[in-house]
C-alpha cells in the first residue's frame, strides 16, 4: 500500500521511528541528552549538516522526530519543530522570523499571553503589532503597512469562539506577500487544517486537546520548509525543545486523537443546546450551532466544532462568580482540551485586572463563561451547569 494513501487515523497510529533491534512494537523512550560520533569525519559531517543525524537533544531526539512527523502529516506540511510549551513554539516563531521595525498585523482576539508578546515585549525590539476586529474581517487590509510581515490569527478564538474566514486570511496574505500564522490549538489537526487555507505556518499548544488528559506541556509549529528552516535554528540557538519524555507521551496522544476529540464534539455540541435553551443564559457561541455568527465559514473550514463553547450568563460578573462556586463536577482550572470539563469565566479570573473596555474589545464580557467539555457522561455534565445556573 502506498503510504499517501492511508487516513488520518492510520498515519497518526502507523507513523512511527524504525524499530530498533529488540522489535518492539510500541517506540521506546529517548532518553539521552546527547549522541555520540563513530569517529572524527562522522562527527564533522555531522555538525556541518551533510550528515542528517541526532547530535544533541535540543536540537532533535527521536522521540520528538515522531511527533513532529505525526504532526506534519495530519497537518499537511513540509516540516515542524517541537517546544516545551505553546507559548514557546508562539514565542520562538515570531522571534525568528521578525526583525526591528517589522510589523504584525493580528486578530485582537488572541490568548494573554501571545498579547503581552505583542504588547509589552516586541515593542522592546521596536516590532509594532496592530489589531484588527475579528468580526470585522473587510478592514484588514487598512492595517497593512510597507513594512508588514507577519499575518497572524486563531480560530476558533480563545476564550470568546470566534471564528475567522481561513481562505480570505490566504488570499490577504498571497496579495500582500505576508507570513500567515494560525493558531491550530482549539481545533486540532483532525478538526482543520490551515495549510490548504493559505497558511504558511501552524502553531498549536500540545499540552490542550493533542494531550488531551492534562499531563504534560508541549508545543509545535510546522510549515513550510524554509520558514521551519530559519525556526529550528533560532530554536537551536535558544534551547525552548521538547522533552523527548513529553514527546514520546504527545506522540501516543495523537494515536487516539481522533476517538476522543469525535466524543469531544459530540458532547460539546449536546451542552451548547442545553445552553441555548436555559433560561439564565442570554447567548452562546459554538461554532456548529446555527446561531454562531459565523456558522457558514465553520461548516466550510471545520469537520467538527470543537470542544469549547462560549455562554452569556445573565447577571454579570457576580453572577459568574457564583456560578463558579456552585460547580461540583466540573473542574475550575485554567487548562483546557483535557477529558475532565473544565469551567472558567474570564471577567472575574483570568481578564480581572482588565478594564472592562479593555475585555470588550477581545469580546470578553462581564458574564462570559467559557467551558471546555470533556469525556464524561455528557448528562452529568449538563446537570452540574443546569444547578450551578439554577
Amino acid at each position: 500500500m502506498n503510504e499517501q494513501d492511508f487516513g488520518f487515523e492510520t498515519q497518526a497510529i502507523r507513523t512511527q521511528l524504525e524499530r530498533s533491534q529488540y522489535q518492539e512494537h510500541s517506540v521506546p523512550l529517548y532518553l539521552s541528552s546527547s549522541f555520540v560520533f563513530e569517529d572524527a569525519e562522522d562527527m564533522r559531517a555531522s555538525f556541518t549538516e551533510e550528515k542528517e543525524r541526532n547530535i544533541y537533544s535540543r536540537f532533535s531526539n527521536p522521540n520528538t522526530t515522531e511527533f513532529v512527523e505525526k504532526i506534519c502529516k495530519m497537518e499537511g506540511a513540509e516540516a515542524g519543530y517541537a517546544f516545551a510549551t505553546g507559548m514557546a513554539a508562539v514565542y520562538s516563531t515570531f522571534a525568528a522570523l521578525l526583525n526591528s521595525g517589522d510589523h504584525i498585523v493580528s486578530a485582537s482576539s488572541v490568548f494573554g499571553s501571545t498579547h503581552a508578546l505583542f504588547m509589552t515585549y516586541f515593542p522592546k525590539w521596536n516590532i509594532e503589532t496592530s489589531y484588527f476586529d475579528i468580526n470585522k474581517p473587510e478592514t484588514i487590509e487598512s492595517f497593512i503597512k510597507p513594512n508588514t510581515k507577519i499575518l497572524y490569527a486563531e480560530s476558533p478564538t480563545n476564550p470568546a469562539v470566534d471564528i475567522i474566514d481561513l481562505e480570505l486570511l490566504g488570499e490577504i496574505a498571497k496579495k500582500h506577500n505576508l507570513i500567515l500564522i494560525i493558531d491550530n490549538c482549539f481545533a486540532t489537526p483532525y478538526i482543520q487544517q490551515p495549510i490548504k487555507w493559505g497558511a504558511h505556518l501552524v502553531v498549536h499548544s500540545a499540552t490542550k486537546l493533542i494531550d488531551g488528559q492534562g499531563r504534560v506541556l508541549g508545543g509545535v509549529t510546522v510549515g513550510s520548509e524554509d520558514l521551519i528552516r530559519q525556526i529550528y535554528l533560532f530554536s537551536r540557538n535558544t534551547g525552548p525543545a521538547l522533552s523527548p519524555f513529553n514527546a514520546w507521551i504527545l506522540s501516543k496522544s495523537l494515536e487516539t486523537l481522533v476517538v476522543r476529540v469525535e466524543k469531544h464534539c459530540e458532547n460539546a455540541l449536546k451542552v451548547a443546546e442545553f445552553l441555548e435553551n436555559n433560561p439564565n443564559v442570554n447567548s452562546v457561541k459554538y461554532p456548529f450551532l446555527k446561531s454562531h455568527p459565523k456558522y457558514e465559514i465553520a461548516k466550510k473550514q471545520m469537520l467538527l466544532g470543537g470542544n469549547i463553547i462560549a455562554f452569556e450568563i445573565k447577571g454579570g460578573i457576580e453572577a459568574g462568580r457564583q456560578f463558579l462556586d456552585k460547580i461540583k463536577l466540573c473542574s475550575l482550572s485554567a487548562n483546557i482540551g483535557d477529558t475532565r470539563t473544565i469551567v472558567t469565566h474570564p471577567a472575574s479570573t483570568t481578564h480581572s485586572k482588565l478594564s472592562v473596555e479593555e475585555r470588550l474589545a477581545v469580546s470578553i464580557t462581564d458574564g462570559l463563561v467559557r467551558v471546555s467539555v470533556g469525556l464524561e457522561t455528557v448528562k452529568d455534565v449538563i446537570a452540574d451547569l443546569e444547578q450551578a445556573l439554577s
